[in-house]
């Protein structure tokens, strides 16, 4: 039995899906270097040791000017390049339709274009290393291949696409799921549906948020028997009302939302769809355990050495010769997670370390 007055060391958690944090969201035209910079730091405190800032559907003016921002950031700031893991695109190229669309605004959906995404991707700095958008398009499947053919992960998300163009895109290169069980409609048909076509495929990871808002625990723990631990992997989604207090804001870059009282954050007017998430990886690291019955180690490399690896990090993981890229946690009384020290690169960048005899 482990020592009950000493934490528990892992290796730090890698979040694929991060869209900003207490009142910055990483797509909108005011991003400037040093948001990236305390969005960056931010997560620090839940034990986040490399991240993908998060870019999505809009005008390609402010696509543009965020993904330059963030290269800039990148290349200029050491604090971000540390906890840097690649620029995640997700959209424009993603479904129309209510529902599978989520509150991506419709006016800035469209279908996938290779000559548009190579700009963006100049515009980044070459550093776009994931991008979600639905196969259902017909320029999806020879998207797909050349995204793939230059090293971008391509994710299936936020679509209403047949199992036919599913199995084409993943014949094509892709090989994950953005967010398995949200961005689809609020009603599906028993079978077929493009929910149990993307569990059924083994060549496709899943991402899976695991808040207890987005998905139900049943929900969690049928995906997770259906895809396995290594085929799933945990991200937050936070976005920008992320950290906020509970109330109704006008000015999102997504449009009017509320964060609720119980931190779901909707869009405003009601209480059901969601407009991203505000509760950090780590309170889905504690939650997928409860939900799927797994192990701590299972739920700590679905967070971790597993997106690590979907992104291609160098040395990460927790064996001799990798990055010291660490955290230090245990368990309060009620099984929630509580994160004592995170250590970036072999720094200490939020806690304390415990001294022992």
């Amino acid at each position: 039995q482990p020592n009950s007055t000493l934490p528990w060391i892992s290796p730090g958690f890698v979040d694929l899906q991060i869209n900003g944090f207490s009142g910055f969201e990483f797509t909108d035209i005011g991003l400037d270097v040093d948001r990236v910079t305390k969005i960056a730091q931010s997560q620090d405190a839940f034990g986040v040791v490399r991240f993908c800032p998060t870019v999505t559907t809009n005008s390609n003016e402010i696509l543009t000017h965020a993904l330059k921002t963030l290269a800039s950031a990148v290349e200029s700031i050491s604090e971000v390049k540390d906890r840097f893991a690649g620029i995640h695109l997700e959209g424009p190229f993603i479904s129309p339709e209510d529902g599978p669309r989520g509150a991506h605004p419709a006016d800035h959906v469209r279908p996938p274009n290779w000559d548009e995404f190579q700009q963006l991707q100049e515009a980044a700095g070459g550093k776009i290393v994931l991008s979600t958008l639905s196969p259902e398009y017909d320029s999806s499947v020879e998207f797909i291949r050349q995204a793939v053919q230059t090293g971008v992960r391509i994710a299936i998300g936020h679509t209403a696409a047949t199992a036919d163009q599913i199995k084409a895109a993943v014949d094509a290169g892709a090989s994950m799921s953005t967010h398995l069980g949200n961005g689809s409609h609020r009603s599906l048909p028993r079978h077929p549906n493009y929910l149990w076509d993307q569990l059924a495929e083994d060549r496709l990871v899943a991402s899976l948020i695991v808040d207890g808002f987005h998905l139900e625990p049943a929900v969690v723990k049928t995906m997770v028997r259906a895809k396995t631990v290594d085929r799933c992997v945990l991200v937050s989604d936070v976005v920008g009302m992320a950290g906020m207090p509970a109330g109704r804001y006008d000015d999102c870059p997504l449009g009017c939302v509320e964060v609720l009282e119980n931190g779901k954050i909707v869009i405003a007017g009601q209480r059901e769809l969601l407009a991203g998430a505000s509760l950090p990886i780590h309170v889905g690291v504690e939650n997928v355990i409860r939900f799927a019955d797994i192990e701590l180690a299972d739920a700590i490399s679905m967070a971790s050495s597993r997106p690590a690896e979907l992104v291609n990090l160098p040395d990460f993981g927790f064996h001799e010769g990798a990055t010291a890229d660490l955290i230090l946690f245990d368990f309060n009384e009620a099984g929630l997670l509580n994160i004592q020290a995170t250590i970036n690169r072999g720094q200490l960048v939020s806690g304390g370390i415990i001294a022992t005899e």
